[in-house]
């Protein structure tokens, strides 16, 4: 494995949950091309062919609409707030497992946190 790779794969999966997110602000070009790029593994190549542009205006226009991700992050925060949630789940759940507690009692407080994360 090459040693970019990792972060190929960290970069693709952060803007996927981004793409999750801010999808419906984003123009319809740009969903198409990040849908494209990143969900459907085209190449820019493959990309530039299908639309009739050069392989650099593909790549120009999956860079702004990396940017406009980022910058609907960093302005509205819903994928910090998304992780953080995750995490406090996380620790609901190990506290709960850690606690003597009737296996009925315990089970209703797992549905309040299946609850808890349905509605985020």
């Amino acid at each position: 494995m090459k040693a970019n790779e990792p972060d190929a794969l960290s970069k693709t999966t952060r803007i996927n949950l981004l793409f999750d997110f801010y999808e419906p602000l984003l123009t319809e070009k740009q969903r198409t091309f990040l849908k494209y790029y990143f969900h459907d593994d085209f190449s820019l190549g493959e990309i530039a062919a299908e639309f009739g542009i050069s392989r650099q205006a593909v790549y120009e226009h999956i860079k702004r609409a990396e940017q406009v991700l980022e910058s609907y992050e960093s302005k509205l925060g819903l994928l910090v707030r998304h992780d953080s949630l995750q995490q406090i789940t996380e620790q609901l759940i190990n506290s709960v497992n850690e606690l003597a507690l009737a296996e009925q009692d315990r089970q209703m407080l797992m549905n309040v946190i299946e609850q808890f994360k349905l509605a985020e």
